[in-house]
C-alpha cells in the first residue's frame, strides 16, 4: 500500500469535486456569450486550453482515487492526461497569434496555457520513477488548471459581454 498516495486522497477527492463543478460553470460561461465567443479569433482555442485543464484535473483526480492502484501506473495515466492537454495546448499558439492585443508579453500569449501541460508531464514522470514529490507536482497541475479555469470563467462571464 502506498502510504503516500493515501495520505493525498482527501485532496484529491476536494479536487474531483470542485474540478466538477468548475467543468459545469464553464460549460455554462460558454454557452452564455457562445456567439460572442465564437466572434472571436483567439477565445475559441482558449476556451478548449482552459475547459480540456480543467476536465485533465478532474480525471487525474479521479484516477488518484482508483485503490490499489501501482505508482508507475498512475503515472502512465498522468502522462496521457498530459499528452491529450499538449495536443490541444498545440491550437492556442496559432490562435493567439491573431490576437487584437498583439503588445501582450510573449508568456501571456504562448507560455501560460503549457503551465498545467507542463505540471502533469513532470508529474507523471515522477510517478513512474516512483518518486513522492510527483504527488505534490500534481496538485499543482490540478490548482494551476483551476485557476485557468475560474481565469476563462471570467472573462466569458464578464469581460466578453462588455
Amino acid at each position: 500500500m502506498d502510504t503516500v498516495a493515501d495520505a493525498w486522497t482527501n485532496f484529491f477527492v476536494a479536487m474531483a469535486g470542485a474540478t466538477a463543478a468548475l467543468s459545469g460553470l464553464l460549460i455554462v460561461a460558454m454557452s452564455v456569450n457562445i456567439r460572442q465567443l465564437l466572434a472571436s479569433p483567439s477565445l475559441p482555442a482558449r476556451a478548449g486550453a482552459a475547459i480540456s485543464a480543467v476536465a485533465g484535473a478532474l480525471v487525474a483526480s479521479c484516477l488518484m482515487l482508483v485503490p490499489a492502484q501501482p505508482r508507475w501506473a498512475f503515472g502512465i495515466e498522468v502522462l496521457a492526461i498530459a499528452a491529450v492537454l499538449w495536443l490541444i495546448w498545440r491550437a492556442v499558439p496559432a490562435e493567439v497569434r491573431a490576437d487584437p492585443q498583439p503588445n501582450r508579453p510573449a508568456a501571456t500569449r504562448y507560455g501560460v496555457p503549457a503551465v498545467a501541460p507542463a505540471l502533469f508531464t513532470v508529474s507523471g514522470v515522477l510517478l513512474i520513477v516512483s518518486l513522492d514529490a510527483g504527488y505534490g507536482v500534481l496538485a499543482a497541475a490540478c490548482l494551476i488548471a483551476i485557476a485557468a479555469g475560474l481565469l476563462f470563467a471570467w472573462i466569458a462571464l464578464v469581460e466578453v459581454p462588455r
